[in-house]
This record gives C-alpha cells, structure tokens and sequence, in this order.
C-alpha cells in the first residue's frame, strides 16, 4: 500500500523530528486509518537509502496516520511517496 508524506508532527512553536503524518490513498476516515496501526512504514531516499518506521496511531477524522520513524527523515521527505507494509 502507498501513502503520502503530509508534514512532521508538529506545535504551534515546535516540530517533532521523528513523527510524521502520513495520508493514503483510499482512506478517508478514522475508523480505516485505525487498522493501519502497528504497521510498517518505509521511506526510500533519492539515493536508496531506506528508513523504517511504524505508524502508532490514527491522526483526526479525515484517515491521516501518525508514524514514527526510528531516525529523523529530511526535510524532502515532506510530499514524497512512503510504503506501507
């Protein structure tokens, strides 16, 4: 399954490095993006490098996912293509 990097996880004033917010395709609301939790998530760099993560929880009403990746993605990362496993 494939998702889309929406923005980090972030405050008014702060932005968490790790955490990102994830939207997939066909999902549209809670209850959906519920049963996405506990999977893996994986970003591929320009370069090939993989970075895993794990989504922890839904993110509103609207099916976003929260995921939390083990190191801080770049900031290109943002509007890039992850997968869902």
């Amino acid at each position: 399954m494939e998702g889309r990097i929406i923005q980090f996880r972030r405050g008014r004033k702060t932005i968490v490095e790790k955490h990102f917010l994830i939207e997939i395709d066909g999902v549209s609301d809670k209850e959906k993006a519920a049963k996405f939790v506990g999977k893996e998530v994986v970003w591929t760099s320009p370069a090939g490098k993989k970075i895993k993560g794990k989504v922890s929880a839904a993110h509103g009403n609207n099916g976003i996912i929260r995921a939390i990746f083990e190191s801080g993605l770049p900031g290109q990362a943002v509007t890039t293509k992850v997968e869902i496993k």
